[in-house]
């Protein structure tokens, strides 16, 4: 049987690949993150954009030690069975460096796609089962509502399995990442409320201390803490709108932000005019200690790993101004 990789890690920092940053500098970033002493680097699956097990590959090779992490892959885009296969080969060849996020997917994205289930958590509760049990070298479930694969087994599974954690938003979501899951990816802006909110979901379905739960935020780090903030509005515009309002139910100023959001005409402005103060709460940011303090106080909440997404307009520079943030290594 093979071992499965169950207990995170706590305390680890990561740092998102952008979906837009130019395929010439995707390998140059992640070897730079690894060089920079970050735990983890996450590569983004977007409807349009590029594929994440795509990426997740050469990003591998092309690094020795970092993990890699897929976040997310929509559980309605892959037969379980093939995306079994591709993650089992990936782990094989790169043992115990892998992290699969897996999601409902972005709801007008899936339509769009011709791939959006009537009952979604139906739909990421089977396949999430079945994606575990056959990355385990265990036969496929009995046929689920979506999911049939019954008996299948793969001959090729490795050493050691990669966690996979839900990418979820709703606290029935949340929950389901308890029972069938090994853990949450949670989207930015990840809160300290938020994830402490989030926990308690998972706690309700068993004992949640051993699990994953990888957290997003945009990020922005620079000596001049007036210049970070400006830099990381950009980051922010989203947050105000209705698909967002899981993370920001558990803020002290949930109400006064949707009342700053109605105010405004577009995203743009809601995220230039916001108070500082907000800012600070929904991202990682300010001067090195600021931003490292930021991070902690995530890790404290019972986030295991926290992800900084680089704000700006380049990447790669970005890199190296998050990387001061990170925590002394011995």
């Amino acid at each position: 049987m093979p071992e499965t990789d169950a207990t995170p890690a706590r305390g680890r920092v990561g740092v998102l690949l952008p979906r837009d940053l130019p395929v010439p500098d995707v390998l140059p970033y992640a070897r730079r993150a690894e060089e920079l002493g970050f735990d983890q680097v996450w590569v983004v699956e977007d409807l349009g954009w590029r594929g994440g097990l795509a990426q997740a590959g050469p990003v591998l090779a092309s690094t020795a030690s970092i993990t890699v992490g897929i976040g997310i892959m929509p559980a309605g885009a892959r037969n379980v069975c093939f995306a079994a296969m591709e993650l089992a080969t990936l782990a094989q060849l790169y043992p115990g460096r892998l992290i699969t996020g897996i999601g409902h997917g972005m709801p007008d994205w899936m339509r769009q796609a011709g791939a959006w289930p009537a009952s979604p958590l139906t739909l990421i509760k089977e396949y999430t089962t079945a994606l575990r049990l056959l990355m385990r070298g265990e036969p496929g479930p009995a046929g689920g509502r979506y999911v049939r694969c019954e008996g299948v087994v793969l001959t090729e599974t490795p050493d050691i399995v990669p966690p996979v954690i839900l990418g979820v938003r709703g606290p029935k979501s949340q929950a389901a990442a308890g029972e069938v899951a090994d853990g949450l990816l949670l989207a930015e802006p990840a809160a300290p409320a938020y994830i402490a909110a989030s926990r308690r979901h998972l706690g309700s379905a068993r004992d949640p201390s051993g699990l994953e739960v990888v957290t997003y935020d945009a990020a922005a780090v620079d000596d001049d803490a007036d210049a970070a903030l400006a830099r990381v509005r950009d980051g922010l515009g989203t947050v105000g709108e209705p698909d967002w309002a899981a993370h920001i139910d558990p803020l002290p100023f949930a109400t006064q932000l949707r009342e700053h959001r109605a105010a405004c005409a577009d995203a743009r402005q809601f995220a230039r005019t916001m108070p500082a103060a907000w800012v600070r709460q929904l991202s990682i940011v300010g001067t090195p200690s600021q931003a490292h303090e930021a991070i902690t106080a995530r890790h404290a909440a019972g986030a295991t790993s926290v992800v900084l997404a680089p704000t700006g307009p380049d990447a790669l520079t970005s890199l190296a101004s998050l990387a001061r943030a990170l925590a002394p290594r011995p």
